[in-house]
């Protein structure tokens, strides 16, 4: 019996692994053909293309495009609010904006089609991504705020609107994404290059700097 019970913990295990080991493929193969396409040009085959899955794989383990697209959507927000875990009320503020701004623009240089495929869908209307918008989005820039108008109170920073802070900030370190191929063509640089990356966040932290006080 416990022979039994144990071989079945396994095959729970192993199947665990394998979806894990599949989704790995398909979200990134999913967010590179929405981001092309949108949802409504996107296809289930054209993602399975991507993946090398057979198409019947991704609706094993998404159903149908609109779960798919949501999942992709949640993943991207995840990962583009993920740097803000570097403003704690503890942290040196020069110190933890630049981690900020500086894995802003990693995430843009590194992940231009997953920034692309997000500025979409709100340009849409966020019909998909709304109530994330409203409720983790907007909790999570409240609470950082909250930590920066700390700053402020302490001395630290410049006073400012520290909401707007946050849309200022979005704004110049996604730009590098959103319009890679017209800022490539101004500047004459391959946007996969390092040096590139490299002088963009230059820019922006001096930026940040004179908008906080921090220069």
């Amino acid at each position: 019996m416990n022979d039994v019970l144990l071989s079945g913990a396994l095959d729970a295990s192993e199947k665990g692994r394998i979806r894990q080991d599949n989704e790995a493929i398909i979200l990134p193969a999913a967010e590179q053909v929405f981001a092309r396409y949108g949802f409504r040009g996107a296809t289930m085959q054209q993602i399975a293309d991507a993946a090398a899955l057979p198409k019947a794989n991704l609706h094993y383990y998404f159903g149908n495009k609109q779960t798919l697209y949501l999942r992709v959507l949640e993943n991207i927000l995840h990962d583009w609010l993920s740097p803000l875990e570097a403003i704690s009320a503890r942290a040196d503020p020069k110190t933890a904006l630049a981690e900020y701004v500086g894995r802003k623009i990693t995430f843009s240089f590194s992940r231009p089609a997953a920034s692309k495929l997000f500025a979409n869908e709100i340009l849409q209307g966020a019909q998909v991504v709304h109530p994330l918008l409203k409720r983790d989005l907007r909790q999570l820039v409240a609470e950082k705020a909250h930590i920066l108008d700390g700053w402020i109170a302490a001395g630290k920073l410049r006073t400012l609107d520290t909401t707007h802070f946050f849309f200022s900030v979005w704004s110049m370190t996604q730009t590098y994404a959103d319009f890679d191929i017209q800022i490539a063509a101004v500047s004459g640089e391959e946007m996969t290059s390092e040096a590139a990356q490299t002088r963009a966040t230059a820019h922006v932290l001096s930026s940040v700097w004179r908008i906080c006080g921090l220069e």
